[in-house]
C-alpha cells in the first residue's frame, strides 16, 4: 500500500510541476502515472550508472553536475513516454528542481 501511495504522490507532484512550468506538457493524469513509473525505473537503473561514470566531473563541480544528470534523466523520460513533452534542457533542469521541491512538500503533507 505504501508503494501505491508514493506512486500517486509522485504523479501528483509531476502534474503540479507541469502546471507550474510552461515548458513541460503532460496529456493526462494517466500520463503522469506512467511518467512516475518510468522516472522511478530510470532513477533506479540508469542514474546510478551515470553517476559512477561521471564521478570525476561531479567531484570537480562539487556535485553540481548531478543537476545535469537529473535533466538528462527527465529528457530521456520525455522520449520514452508519449504525452510527456519537455521543451528543452533548461526546462528539464528546472523541472527536476521544482519536482524535488513539490515532492518534498507533498511528502511533508502526507506525514502529518
Amino acid at each position: 500500500m505504501s508503494i501505491l501511495i508514493k506512486w500517486l504522490v509522485s504523479a501528483l507532484a509531476i502534474l503540479v510541476t507541469a502546471y507550474l512550468l510552461p515548458g513541460i506538457h503532460i496529456a493526462s493524469f494517466t500520463t503522469a502515472l506512467v511518467v512516475a513509473v518510468v522516472l522511478g525505473i530510470i532513477n533506479t537503473v540508469v542514474k546510478p550508472v551515470l553517476l559512477i561514470l561521471t564521478l570525476p566531473i561531479t567531484i570537480l563541480t562539487l556535485g553540481l553536475f548531478t543537476l545535469v544528470i537529473n535533466a538528462a534523466v527527465i529528457i530521456l523520460t520525455s522520449y520514452l513516454v508519449p504525452g510527456f513533452k519537455v521543451d528543452g534542457f533548461w526546462w528539464a533542469l528546472l523541472f527536476s528542481i521544482v519536482l524535488s521541491v513539490v515532492n518534498w512538500f507533498l511528502n511533508q503533507l502526507k506525514t502529518k
